[in-house]
């Protein structure tokens, strides 16, 4: 029974903040508390895929691969903030898990997530293949877990009337039935420049998309 529940609130969300609208950006900013639903749930969160930078922006992040790291912490730390450490798992987690079963588990640093940044990806949409399968063999390994919340890509893009911001797209996966559940953007607080703030700001905002404070 619980389950069944489960998965109406996450068709209710689903609908509610993914919905295609032809004139509307194919991925919409994600509502506070729109996931509220999975926060005393067992979620695997993956870790950040991509970084993208408009050049037009003219500001220097470094390497992708340190901004990809430092969110995943600070996403790490917000939602330990919230109280989900326990239920949760994160990257360093399903990394420990798969070093410990290297010839069946998944690498969670290596799976084929491109087609998740396809604009016009979809809910209910079908994953392809090899993702689908590398979702599942992740998942089973863990105890109780069959959502995935993939941070796919992070835009690092101008914002209005000046400055720029950080804009995460977050897709949640159901790993039994390989599917998509529901995308979401959310975005940072604007800066004048890039620095430590942006990666917080948007870990602090994906924080208050799954649970209040």
């Amino acid at each position: 029974m619980h389950r069944i529940k489960t998965l109406t609130v996450l068709v209710g969300l689903s609908i509610a903040c993914a919905k295609p609208n032809p004139q509307a950006p194919a991925t919409a900013p994600a509502p506070e508390h729109a996931l509220s639903g999975l926060a005393a749930q067992h979620v695997a969160v993956l870790p950040t895929y991509r970084v993208r930078v408009d050049s037009a922006l003219g500001w220097s992040v470094g390497r992708p691969t340190e901004l990809q790291r430092t969110l995943d912490a600070d996403i790490l730390a917000a939602f330990e903030e919230r109280g989900l450490r326990r239920a949760w798992l994160f990257p360093e987690d399903l990394a420990a898990s798969y070093r410990r079963n290297p010839t069946y588990g998944t690498d969670p640093f290596a799976l084929a997530e491109e087609p998740l940044r396809a604009p016009n990806l979809a809910v209910d949409q079908r994953l392809p293949e090899p993702l689908a399968s590398q979702i599942r063999t992740l998942v089973a390994l863990q105890q109780d877990v069959r959502l995935v919340l993939a941070p796919v890509e992070v835009r690092v893009e101008r914002a209005q009337p000046s400055g720029g911001r950080g804009v995460l797209r977050v897709v949640l996966l159901d790993a039994r039935l390989s599917n998509v559940r529901w995308i979401g953007d959310v975005e940072s607080d604007r800066m004048s420049s890039f620095g430590p703030a942006l990666s917080a700001s948007i870990a602090n905002r994906l924080a208050g998309v799954v649970s209040p404070r």
